[in-house]
């Protein structure tokens, strides 16, 4: 990839990766970086842990206007979960979900939910969605294998 100083690092093209980062992914054996959305406090720390325990590390973000400012601050983020219910913020996980996906669209994006199933319009293309309450073994299981279609 040319580096092109008149575009901004985030606004990647399709397909494009930064110089190193799948070099770095390989050569480091880094454990996979997702990028947790929830404004419920214990929600959160439950799947922080969960996904901590399962060998993620773990970026924590109360609502989607923090996940925004980490995602232009962080080039290392392999994956998005986001929950959709987000009082505080600008936009809840569906909105959040088709920005993610437009703007950084090498990040795959997992959608969750306690308050019923998606509708036609709400994911992004390629976004996957898992109710809640959801097994732990069931989110890791889902997150590896969202890491694992994206690469």
């Amino acid at each position: 990839m040319t580096s092109d100083p008149d575009r901004p690092p985030q606004e990647l093209l399709h397909g494009e990766t930064r110089q190193g980062e799948d070099l770095r992914r390989e050569e480091t054996d880094a454990p996979p970086v997702v990028l947790l959305v929830e404004d419920d406090g214990l929600l959160l720390m439950e799947a922080a842990d969960t996904l901590a325990e399962a060998g993620f590390t773990v970026l924590e973000a109360p609502h989607a206007d923090q996940a925004l400012a980490v995602l232009e601050s962080r080039a290392d983020v392999e994956v998005l979960m986001t929950d959709v219910d987000m009082p505080l913020g600008s936009m809840n996980g569906f909105a959040l979900a088709r920005l993610v996906s437009r703007r950084w669209p090498r990040i795959p994006v997992l959608v969750v939910s306690g308050m019923g199933s998606p509708g036609p319009h709400d994911m992004p293309p390629g976004a996957r969605f898992i109710p809640k309450p959801y097994a732990p073994s069931a989110l890791v299981r889902t997150l590896h294998a969202t890491v694992r279609r994206a690469a």
